[in-house]
């Protein structure tokens, strides 16, 4: 946490140490969790979603590109400040994880040679974690931050939890296959299309880059995230297609 330094992320102020205890100072949120906000107002409007949301891919932009995955996101660790602004917090389960230079092998690859490693440890709550996690396999811990991201927006527009976490068996059944929105919530197609792009097979599952990306997503930007864009596509895309691409611009 010593190294994190971003607007959305909870910040790290100090650590004091005693005989027997370690306490840390961190950044105050004054606003509850999100969690509190959905069971006390329902699902959002389309707009805070948005705002939410695009503020959850930045700060996990800043995480991914770091090379650090969070592998905890949930509704009760999105706090808020003051201005009810996202700060992410808790990162008991993160790791750093060690980036591998792309290659030119293969650059449509989905699984992007800078975030191919895999982890084995089971972290998260059973609602948020991906079917690789469910099913014991070695996962993507980038692309398990990502399906818990598609869970936080569903939830958000919905106002409960895309799959049913109270028996193992049916959610993992549930995660299998495409998810489905009541009639009752009007969600429009760009913010559904972008659920159905997170919540799939591991193998066509959405990066960071594919969302940060996302036309709904940079709506609600307040300025196109090209540093962050960059800093991502550094890492993920091939040297020679990212220079072809920069000179297509």
């Amino acid at each position: 946490m010593k190294v994190l330094r971003h607007k959305f992320l909870i910040n790290f102020y100090q650590a004091i140490e005693t005989t027997s205890r370690v306490y840390m100072i961190l950044e105050l949120a004054q606003g509850g969790d999100v969690l509190e906000w959905i069971q006390r107002y329902g699902a959002c409007s389309e707009a805070l979603a948005g705002k939410w949301f695009s503020q959850v891919t930045l700060g996990i932009a800043y995480l991914h590109s770091k090379g650090i995955v969070h592998r905890d996101l949930k509704l009760e660790n999105l706090l808020l400040d003051k201005r009810e602004n996202v700060k992410i917090s808790d990162f008991g389960f993160s790791k750093m994880v060690a980036t591998v230079s792309p290659t030119l092998k293969n650059p449509l690859q989905h699984l992007v040679g800078c975030f191919s490693h895999l982890s084995q440890t089971y972290c998260g709550s059973f609602a948020y974690a991906c079917p690789e996690i469910l099913l014991g396999l070695p996962y993507n811990p980038f692309l398990s931050d990502t399906w818990s991201m598609g869970v936080i927006l569903y939830t958000l527009v919905v106002a409960h939890l895309p799959f049913d976490d109270t028996n193992l068996k049916k959610l993992l059944r549930e995660t299998q296959k495409e998810v489905n929105f009541p009639h009752n919530h009007p969600i429009s197609p760009d913010c559904k299309n972008l659920i159905h792009s997170i919540l799939r097979p591991a193998a066509k599952r959405a990066s960071i880059l594919d969302i940060i990306k996302d036309p709904w997503v940079l709506k609600f930007q307040p300025e196109r995230p090209t540093q962050e864009i960059q800093l991502l596509e550094a890492l993920c895309l091939p040297q020679t297609n990212t220079r072809t691409q920069e000179a297509a611009s």
